[in-house]
């Protein structure tokens, strides 16, 4: 019996859609485990500063969509909460310490948010439900009325397996983790921030120059890859 033979182009399509199913699921079954992305390079983001001259680099990838989302046990973006994931890089000789650092969100106004604590999220999350979330009914009947789910522990997790904790980073290495910020009422967040960091110092203690990142960068590396 003979089978049809398939086009090059058919097979190349069909290995293709194979291998993206396997790296989908692949980054599902990270994400159910709630396990933080395997650490790369600052410069291999879109969203990163360099400064060649002290060998380091800084990079900010905003977590702003449902798919990453998915690795937090908790929705934050939709309570207004964006993560932010820090990557530092330090290609220097010498560690660098971030225990003075400051790593403040500055919104395209100029309104300088700083990074939230578990009980901030908490309590903007618990603002945002106590009203509930509510089922309209068809005809006169009055709303079903949901109660909230309690979430501080859920909160407490995710700072506790995510949240940046780095204070000193080593030569030759990179450090990662997330950082929370407050954007309700922002309705374009991303747009025009930056993400400033000051106070961070050599192992002298000398404080070295300050951090401005662009999450405009971001937003063109994500707008390229969706056309």
């Amino acid at each position: 019996m003979r089978y049809p033979r398939l086009h090059p182009n058919a097979c190349a399509r069909r290995f293709a859609l194979v291998l993206l199913l396997v790296i989908s699921v692949s980054r599902a079954s990270r994400a159910a485990d709630h396990t933080p992305p395997a650490v790369q390079p600052a410069t291999e983001f879109a969203a990163v500063e360099v400064h060649a001259d002290e060998k380091l680099a800084i990079a900010a990838e905003p977590y702003d969509t449902v798919e990453k989302m998915a690795l937090f046990r908790v929705d934050y973006i939709s309570h207004g909460v964006l993560p932010v994931r820090l990557i530092v890089t330090n290609n220097s000789d010498h560690p660098i310490s971030l225990r003075d650092a400051r790593i403040i969100y500055v919104t395209a106004l100029g309104d300088r948010i700083p990074a939230a604590e578990p009980e901030d999220v908490e309590r903007l999350m618990t603002s945002k439900e106590k009203a509930g979330t509510k089922i309209p009914l068809p005809g006169p009947l009055p709303s079903i009325h949901l109660k909230p789910k309690a979430s501080d522990k859920q909160i407490e997790e995710d700072f506790d397996t995510f949240e940046f904790q780095a204070l000193v980073v080593e030569p030759h290495t990179t450090r990662a983790g997330f950082l929370f910020y407050d954007i309700s009422g922002l309705s374009r967040p991303l747009k025009g921030a930056i993400l400033n960091l000051r106070k961070i110092k050599d192992a002298d203690g000398h404080e070295l120059f300050y951090f401005e990142i662009p999450f405009d960068k971001y937003l063109k590396s994500k707008s390229s890859q969706m056309n």
